[in-house]
């Protein structure tokens, strides 16, 4: 299997110029732990976490330092520590080098990206921009998919994935508190999402469904408690 098949799209992203508050409030919105930040074309340029956002003055979160070693702290760590807990621009706090991967990459290759860098997730780049992204969580829908290896007609699934898609966007009730991300694989449509109700997560199921081509629908989307639907 491919990046491309089995990779959460579209991307929620942030933009270079955006203060870190603007930052948080689409990490919360999306319930996404980290999002790419885009110039102006639309060109990555690094990536924001929570990690990123955790230690800042506004809430006290800085942490402590002995006398020992603030003696022997690096003048340039200093530096940084300083800038990612008091600068309001997500461009100063971002993580600026990104490990990322093509749309042909194989899984077997983000999966040692993943491990060999300790991310837990890879942007997925065409011509430096974004396009997509795979989690660790997208492997697991890979994995649950059962196929372990690149079948013959992984082009018809990638159009039968296309055509899931499409047809999902067509309907105002499907999922906007997150996108759905679907995978096909040997004419099987895995969805995976959040949703609001159960009448909503029957509705992906029903939709995909009646596309021509699916032989079966895995429906794995989770039901969101009312109080993270209305943001409490």
């Amino acid at each position: 299997m491919r990046a491309r098949q089995i990779m959460t799209r579209p991307v929620h992203t942030v933009a270079a110029d955006a203060s870190v508050y603007d930052a948080a409030q689409v990490l919360l919105n999306a319930c996404v732990s980290a999002a790419p930040v885009v110039d102006a074309d639309g060109k990555m340029l690094g990536i924001v976490s929570e990690a990123d956002l955790m230690y800042r003055t506004e809430i006290g979160t800085m942490p402590g330092k002995s006398w020992l070693q603030q003696l022997l702290a690096d003048d340039a760590v200093m530096a940084r520590d300083y800038i990612r807990a008091h600068s309001h621009r997500v461009a100063d706090v971002m993580t600026k080098n990104v490990v990322a991967a093509e749309e042909q990459t194989s899984l077997g290759d983000i999966a040692a990206l993943m491990q060999r860098h300790r991310v837990k997730r890879v942007p997925i780049l065409r011509e430096g921009r974004i396009v997509g992204i795979v989690s660790r969580g997208n492997l697991l829908q890979g994995l649950l998919a059962r196929e372990p290896s690149e079948p013959e007609s992984s082009s018809g699934d990638d159009k039968l994935r296309s055509v899931v898609v499409a047809e999902l966007a067509k309907h105002g009730w499907a999922s906007s508190f997150q996108p759905t991300n679907v995978v096909a694989e040997a004419g099987i449509v895995h969805l995976w999402g959040y949703v609001s109700s159960t009448a909503i997560k029957d509705a992906h199921r029903i939709a995909a469904e009646n596309v021509p081509g699916v032989k079966r629908v895995e429906n794995h989307m989770n039901i969101l408690p009312p109080e993270v639907h209305f943001g409490v």
